[in-house]
């Protein structure tokens, strides 16, 4: 790992054209995005001579384009991992063609409707379970519980630990990690020392861990994602032991991550805008678009960022080789030269390019299982007595995968018992 940066909050002020520091910025964002794009279009460059693009049309163009992507910089070298001293490996989502190719074309193998599919029941169970056992925490405390700590992180957590396979004995440790790792996507000069290193330990802790599971599938496999992951073979070619811990450790970030926040969000969303939840509750067969304009409306992955691999230009700005963009997929998703009336949450909107996983040759690989699990948990909440128990939601303060601390809510009975 390269050498953390120093946390300089005045320097990073001047790369954004928004205060990444600011609680209300983080609680709603989105008025600030309408007013940079009425002000500047479709991008804008910062007195510090980094641009930002804020429209569906750039972002989405520069998430397709070969002539992006992740380049050699030191920003991207905090992020590889190195195992028992082996070379530094790159997460699969950082990587750039051919090696992303090849590595993407491996792991989407593994990643099948069926593999899917045959999650659902367990999801459901893990789901019904975590809500009663929360019901019972509200109960010793009149009626008020975290579901962020109670539902969102086990369920998210559980999801993959045991779709991967990993012992019962190491969950609880994963999913302590697994907020630490998905904070460290951030760019390296948002994230304190503490941040990083924590960062740092959690993801080393299970590449170690993973890479050792891997060892001894190999002997005896197992029906597991990890099994799967070392028996997948293409044109002769298969995933080292290194490989396989490095996705593994991009599924705790991103994977387990992103769909604890998307419930999170979602949920928000719905007890702020009653009747949406409403709407739901009488269409319940229409969760999975529901579903989709919640990942619209509010999703997790808020901003990304990518470089320059050649001199071009960018929504009419010139744009150096080695010169990294930020791309705002917060606003990009509220572009209303895409999206009708795009600050209005509509559970019945026809789903229409979302971005909520991404776009291009990154697109999560993992989307899915995340889709899945957030139907399921959604569902099984707009069948419950439930309403918001803060006026003011605090949110985590990271800008990649943007998210809720902690939601406190009023959980009563199932509507229908």
């Amino acid at each position: 790992m390269t050498e953390t940066p120093a946390f300089d909050p005045a320097f990073v002020s001047q790369l954004l054209p928004f205060n990444p520091f600011d609680p209300g910025f983080h609680a709603d964002p989105y008025p600030v995005f309408r007013g940079l794009r009425e002000e500047f279009g479709s991008a804008v460059r910062t007195p510090a001579g980094v641009i930002t693009l804020l429209d569906h049309k750039h972002v989405t163009s520069v998430l397709s384009d070969p002539g992006f992507g992740w380049g050699d910089s030191e920003a991207v070298r905090s992020q590889e991992l190195s195992i028992d001293g082996g070379p530094p490996t790159r997460f699969l989502a950082m990587q750039d063609p051919p090696d992303h190719t090849r590595l993407r074309g491996l792991v989407s193998k593994v990643f099948t409707p069926r593999m899917v599919a045959r999650l659902k029941t367990r999801i459901e169970q893990i789901t019904d379970r975590l809500l009663a056992e929360a019901r019972t925490a509200a109960e010793a405390n009149d009626g008020v519980v975290d579901l962020v700590a109670t539902v969102f992180r086990p369920l998210g957590g559980l999801v993959l630990t045991e779709m991967m396979g990993i012992p019962e004995e190491y969950h609880a440790q994963a999913f302590d990690y697994s907020a630490d790792s998905a904070r460290g996507l951030d760019p390296e000069m948002l994230l304190t020392p503490e941040q990083a290193k924590k960062r740092d330990e959690g993801r080393l802790w299970f590449a170690h861990l993973t890479a050792e599971l891997a060892r001894q599938r190999r002997a005896a496999p197992g029906d597991d994602l990890i099994s799967d992951l070392v028996a997948v073979k293409q044109d002769g070619d298969a995933l080292s032991d290194d490989e396989l811990a490095v996705i593994c450790v991009n599924l705790l970030a991103a994977g387990f991550g992103a769909t604890a926040a998307q419930m999170a969000n979602s949920t928000l969303a719905l007890l702020q805008h009653p009747d949406q939840l409403a709407w739901l509750r009488k269409h319940p067969e229409q969760i999975a678009g529901a579903t989709e304009e919640l990942l619209r409306f509010d999703g997790p992955l808020f901003l990304l960022t990518r470089a320059a691999l050649r001199d071009t230009e960018v929504a009419g700005l010139q744009v150096a080789a080695g010169e990294q963009v930020f791309l705002s997929m917060g606003s990009a998703s509220h572009d209303p030269a895409v999206y009708q009336d795009p600050d209005h949450l509509d559970l019945s909107r026809v789903p229409v390019k979302i971005l909520g996983y991404g776009h291009g040759i990154h697109f999560c690989v993992a989307a899915p299982v995340a889709r899945l699990a957030t139907q399921v948990a959604l569902a099984a909440l707009a069948r419950h007595e439930i309403e918001l128990a803060t006026d003011t939601p605090v949110f985590n303060g990271a800008l990649v995968i943007r998210t809720l601390a902690e939601l406190p809510v009023r959980l009563g009975g199932r509507l229908d018992a």
